[in-house]
C-alpha cells in the first residue's frame, strides 16, 4: 500500500480573510495560527484604492529568481532602461526591501535624487521624463543603513508603494523582487490580486540555480501568476579585446532551455557575462547604451522584444 504524505499547511490553509483562519482543524499546528486569529477579517479595506492606483498602468511585471546572485536586479534595470529608450513610460519598484539596489544601479544616490511627500502621497524619483523609480533606498539615511524588519513591517511598506506612492500612466511597471517565495512576494501578489501581467524569471546556467528556479515557477503556478519566460543569465564570459564567448558555468543538466521544455515555460534567452555590465552598475549608467554592440546588449535587445511581444501582441512561443 503506498504512503501518502500528509498535506501541508500550505494546501490545507483556509486563507487569513476567511472567518475560520485560526480556528480551522488545519490550523491548530500552523506557526501562524495566532496571527491569523487576530488578524481583522474580511478583505482589506485598502484593496480597492490599490486597484484604482494601479488602473493607470497597462501592464505590471515581476521578476523574480528562486537564489540571489544570479542578476535579478541587473536584468530588472536593464529592461527597465530599455523600455525607456524604446519610448515607453515606465516604472520600476523596488521591493527587495532589505536589499535595495536599484537606486545605485541607476544611479540615483545624489541628494536630490529623493522622494518627495506631497498632500496627495510620495512622488516617485524620475531620472528620465519617461521613468519612475520608488524603492527603500531612497528612505535610509544613508546607503549602510541596515533594513532589520519582519514581515508585518516590510508588507506594510509594500503596500504604501502601491496605494500612497502617485504613480501615473505608464506602460509598464517592473517589480524587483527578492530571490525567493516569501514575505514580499505573497504582499505584491495579494495586493495586485489578479492585475498581474506576468513574471520573468532569472537563472544562471548551473542546476544549483536551476533548482530553486523550479521552485519559483511552482509558487507562480500555485498563485496564479503568469510565467512570461525564463531569462539565462551569465550564460558564457564574452572577452572584452576579441568579443568571444567562453562558458563559465556549464549547463550540467541541460541549463535553462532543458528545464523551460521540460516545465512547459518559454525561454526568452540567454545573456552573456560582460564586464561592462559590472561596471555600468556601478556607475549608474544605461550598459545598453554604453556598449549596443556587445553580445549582452544584443541578448538584452532580443529579450526585451520578446517580453514586448508577449505582452501586447500575445505572442506565447518564441523561436529559439
Amino acid at each position: 500500500m503506498d504512503v501518502v504524505p500528509p498535506k501541508t499547511h500550505e494546501e490545507k490553509c483556509v486563507g487569513p480573510e476567511s472567518e475560520q483562519a485560526g480556528k480551522a482543524e488545519a490550523c491548530q499546528d500552523c506557526p501562524n495560527k495566532t496571527i491569523c486569529e487576530t488578524k481583522p477579517k474580511g478583505p482589506d479595506p485598502d484593496l480597492a484604492e490599490i486597484s484604482e492606483r494601479m488602473s493607470k498602468i497597462k501592464h505590471k511585471i515581476l521578476v523574480l529568481s528562486g537564489k540571489g546572485g544570479v542578476g535579478k536586479s541587473t536584468f530588472s534595470s536593464q529592461l527597465t532602461l530599455g523600455l525607456a529608450d524604446l519610448d515607453k513610460d515606465v516604472g520600476i519598484l523596488d521591493i527587495d526591501i532589505c536589499g535595495p539596489s536599484i537606486p545605485k544601479i541607476l544611479g540615483l544616490e545624489k541628494p536630490e535624487d529623493a522622494v518627495h511627500m506631497t498632500a496627495s502621497g510620495w512622488e516617485p524619483v524620475y531620472p528620465r521624463d519617461n521613468l519612475a523609480v520608488m524603492s527603500v533606498g531612497f528612505l535610509l539615511n544613508s546607503v549602510d543603513d541596515a533594513v532589520i524588519w519582519r514581515g508585518p513591517k516590510k508588507n506594510g511598506l509594500i503596500k504604501q508603494f502601491l496605494k500612497d506612492v502617485l504613480w501615473d500612466e505608464m506602460d509598464y511597471l517592473i517589480v524587483d523582487t527578492p530571490p525567493g517565495t516569501s514575505d514580499e512576494h505573497l504582499s505584491i501578489t495579494q495586493y495586485l490580486k489578479n492585475g498581474i501581467t506576468g513574471a520573468v524569471v532569472i537563472t544562471t546556467p548551473q542546476e544549483v540555480s536551476l533548482v530553486d528556479v523550479r521552485k519559483e515557477i511552482n509558487f507562480c503556478r500555485k498563485v496564479g501568476i503568469p510565467i512570461i519566460g525564463v531569462v539565462e543569465n551569465m550564460s558564457g564570459f564574452v572577452c572584452p579585446k576579441c568579443k568571444n564567448e567562453t562558458k563559465i558555468f556549464l549547463p550540467s543538466t541541460g541549463g535553462a532551455v532543458k528545464m523551460c521544455r521540460d516545465l512547459n515555460v518559454n525561454f526568452l534567452g540567454s545573456i552573456p557575462l560582460d564586464p561592462l555590465i559590472a561596471r555600468c552598475c556601478d556607475e549608474g549608467k544605461s550598459f545598453i547604451l554604453q556598449a549596443p554592440e556587445s553580445p549582452a546588449s544584443k541578448a538584452y535587445f532580443q529579450i526585451i522584444n520578446r517580453i514586448i511581444g508577449y505582452v501586447e501582441n500575445g505572442v506565447r512561443n518564441f523561436e529559439q
